[in-house]
């Protein structure tokens, strides 16, 4: 009897330790799938009031500066490989840059919000002159997809620069970077990623397949 209670608790003590998944992490995961069928949706209409109108679509599509758009679309794609770099970064526990070639989590992350910052404030002058192209949320169908589509992806990106910028603070605020502050850069790198994939999504769309 004495040697099973013994067997017992030395196979508890040998008993391996079970990493489990951050709750943040996870809870992030599932809220970008609810994402993901927001946009979809947001496809989906642009697809059907596509295939109504599909001379407007000829017409209107024209004006499209592509080139243009293709330099914006390549920023934002740049600032999903910085923000790739400063996850790395976070993960080795370096925050701040030991020398120019050596950057920290600080450093990749800025770099990541300027390139953000530059993609919106391209939407908007790109909505300037859309504009002064007529074409506009109001004017008519293909400017309501366009507008909707395409605006809300830019408000994305704006909570993505927030969240940057919530993230940078807490760097600077505490003491020791711990493995909850890697967890804040890792998830806010997923949605950051993700906001890149939809982009990519819609750049083929709206301004590729004309």
């Amino acid at each position: 009897m004495g040697d099973v209670t013994s067997t017992s608790l030395t196979h508890n003590v040998g008993a391996p330790t079970v990493n489990r998944p951050s709750v943040v992490a996870v809870g992030t995961i599932v809220w970008l799938g609810s994402e993901v069928m927001f946009f979809a949706g947001l496809f989906a209409i642009y697809f059907t009031l596509r295939s109504t109108s599909p001379g407007l679509w000829a017409f209107e599509t024209s004006k499209l500066d592509v080139l243009y758009a293709g330099i914006n679309t390549t920023i934002l794609l740049l600032s999903s490989f910085a923000c790739q770099f400063g996850v790395w970064a976070a993960e080795r526990g370096q925050v701040r840059a030991t020398s120019w070639r050596n950057w920290g989590v600080v450093e990749w992350f800025f770099l990541t919000y300027a390139m953000g910052a530059v993609f919106v404030i391209g939407q908007i002058y790109e909505y300037a002159n859309l504009v002064s192209e007529h074409i506009s949320m109001s004017s008519n169908q293909y400017g309501s997809a366009f507008y909707i589509t395409t605006g809300f992806h830019a408000l994305h990106v704006t909570g993505g620069l927030i969240a940057f910028l919530l993230v940078i603070g807490r760097f600077f605020s505490v003491n020791k970077f711990t493995h909850k502050e890697t967890t804040s850069a890792i998830v806010v790198s997923y949605y950051w990623h993700f906001v890149d994939v939809v982009w990519i999504g819609l750049f083929l769309v709206i301004y590729v397949l004309k």
